[in-house]
């Protein structure tokens, strides 16, 4: 798979053999019907603003890939449908505004779920059932609850479910989890995680309105509380508790994601957090400002996530595909890993890695380092692949879930205001009923997942 091996050797692998060649489709397995190597994968986007696009233009990038559905719920967002036509030899998409026409089409091997977050868990779920392999956008979940239900359909469905967490498909990062497992740190105690921006979190309510043409307003709103259309909950969705958690869970869980992995751990023993709206005013309900702290048998990781900080700056695209490292102190999505004898500053998505030991002279010394580059094209392969030999795919669905299980637990911590004990068997918290009234929710009829997926 595209993580173990060099990028410059993937891409002259693709170019030259054609991806997928030369795999062997294990007996008894399949995606619907067998996607064999020498055939296109099938697809249908669900979720077509946003990820959507791009996604759909990676996969169609491949040449082994095509989409048979476009489905969204608001008929507007079907603009590209020809576009996607005239590279698919005139093969025009379906477009569907309930995605369970797809589902129910066999000819459809793979769902690529790009909705907006409170959707992913069920979208997943019923495309399992299906019979469907799923790449599924990141967050995987709305809550704790939900994306457990996911590994258990993807486990009992037999489906290759993979999260949209690229970071565990690229080789840099494979290299950077190589050398702190080889002791190249020494002993790792503390993980620091950040996710810093800067936009505006002031806005008041709209008034509740009618739906625009072509919205189908009730399925939008999917498993949350039914309520009336309102075009500040339709455009700033995350920063509200019934539909995201903010920029730690829809953003941030990219660098939890991989600074667990780095660090070989799973579920915490207690998590605890603190924050507030402090630079913010008006109707939205997440944190500006917070931190949450992870508690591990031998280490603590932290989570620093703030919305003020506009010289708080992304790792721009010209280093992330470049031989250049970002300015680290002022890098808003670096994670810090501190071991006993040294400590390394990683970047997402590309940006590399640079290991620091005792300076010299007062001047910084770099034990080790590795350019980075951006793994989307690594990541589809690594799906593609997998849904060809059913393997697990590098960002599967329980890694996946371990990584929103932080990102909830932190925001439960906050709401509540309490520390909270988990029982790692169960992943559930222990002792505080309150808390474990946001672990789950039910949703609404038709939009439930059931206990038993």
């Amino acid at each position: 798979m595209a993580s173990r091996i060099d990028r410059r050797e993937f891409l002259h692998r693709a170019k030259n053999t054609g991806l997928g060649a030369g795999l062997t489709i294990l007996a008894g397995a399949g995606s619907v019907r067998g996607a064999p190597a020498n055939e296109k994968v099938v697809m249908a986007i669900v979720g077509c603003r946003g990820r959507g696009p791009m996604l759909v233009g990676g996969f169609l990038d491949r040449g082994d890939c095509e989409f048979a559905y476009l489905a969204d719920v608001y008929t507007t967002r079907f603009s590209n449908a020809d576009a996607i036509a005239e590279r698919q030899g005139g093969k025009r998409p379906k477009c569907v505004q309930d995605f369970r026409v797809a589902l129910d089409d066999k000819s459809v091997d793979a769902v690529v779920a790009a909705l907006p977050p409170h959707w992913h868990a069920l979208a997943t779920i019923w495309s399992c059932q299906a019979g469907k392999d799923v790449y599924v956008e990141k967050p995987p979940s709305h809550n704790c609850w939900e994306s457990r239900k996911m590994v258990e359909a993807a486990r009992k469905y037999e489906r290759v479910v993979q999260v949209g967490t690229q970071n565990r498909s690229a080789p840099y990062n494979v290299a950077a989890k190589k050398f702190i497992e080889e002791g190249g740190l020494g002993d790792v105690h503390l993980c620091r995680v950040y996710q810093q921006r800067s936009w505006s979190q002031t806005f008041e309510m709209a008034p509740d309105a009618d739906p625009p043409e072509g919205l189908d307003w009730d399925m939008w709103n999917g498993p949350a509380p039914a309520r009336p259309f309102n075009p500040t909950i339709f455009g700033r969705k995350t920063e509200f508790w019934d539909y995201g958690g903010g920029d730690i869970v829809g953003d941030g869980i990219h660098q939890l994601d991989l600074a667990r992995w780095l660090c070989g751990v799973a579920c915490p023993k207690s998590v605890s957090s603190s924050g507030g709206r402090f630079a913010s005013a008006g109707a939205g309900e997440v944190p500006d400002t917070q931190e949450v702290v992870y508690e591990f048998d031998t280490m603590l990781m932290t989570m620093l996530g703030t919305g003020f900080t506009p010289y708080m700056l992304k790792t721009p695209g010209e280093i992330r595909e470049s031989d250049t490292f970002p300015y680290w102190p002022q890098n808003s999505t670096r994670i810090e890993v501190f071991g006993t004898e040294a400590m390394m500053l990683v970047g997402r998505h590309g940006g590399g890695w640079q290991v620091f030991v005792r300076p010299k002279d007062r001047q910084p010394v770099v034990k080790s380092q590795r350019y980075g580059r951006h793994p989307d094209v690594e990541h589809k392969e690594d799906f593609v692949q997998c849904i060809r030999t059913r393997g697990r795919p590098n960002a599967d669905v329980e890694e996946g879930h371990r990584s929103a299980l932080l990102s909830h637990l932190g925001h439960i911590s906050y709401r509540t205001g309490r520390k909270l004990q988990i029982d790692r068997a169960t992943e559930e918290i222990v002792g505080d009923p309150e808390a474990m009234k946001l672990y789950k929710r039910r949703g609404r009829e038709p939009w439930i997942i059931p206990e038993k997926v």
